[in-house]
């Protein structure tokens, strides 16, 4: 099983870090499709009060419940703190999407114990996945 599948296998809670109010944001479109799949999406996004009808919280460090997965939409540049806060929160995953890395950060998450993907979309690796991994 590839990180990926582990991720998304093992994971019910999904903070989206940056989740945009507009339908035309990927963040959005990312997020929906998780919470049609059953995921509970918790918004992250200081600029926002709600979002897909999920209350906003300023900063990871805010969310009330326990979370499985940080999922990351901001510049590779702000993903550090963001990592941060996902080791102090007790994450189980960070999840940089499309065309965001930051090796450092990553291998910060890693020693901590969470599992690491980037570079890579929630949406589209969910979607191989159910339809069979091609």
């Amino acid at each position: 099983m590839n990180i990926e599948e582990k991720i998304l296998k093992s994971s019910r809670v999904v903070a989206v870090v940056g989740l945009s109010p507009k339908p035309e944001r990927p963040s959005y479109g990312v997020a929906s499709y998780l919470k049609e799949q059953g995921y509970r999406i918790i918004p992250v996004n200081p600029q926002v009060k709600k979002v897909l009808g999920e209350p906003c919280y300023p900063e990871l460090a805010s969310v009330p419940e326990p979370v499985d997965v940080v999922d990351i939409f901001r510049r590779s540049e702000d993903v550090p703190p963001i990592v941060e806060e996902a080791i102090k929160i007790g994450a189980k995953a960070v999840w940089m999407q499309e065309g965001v890395i930051h090796e450092e950060a990553a291998a910060k998450a890693r020693e901590a114990g969470l599992m690491v993907d980037r570079d890579k979309c929630m949406f589209k690796e969910h979607h191989r996945l159910e339809r069979g991994g091609d």
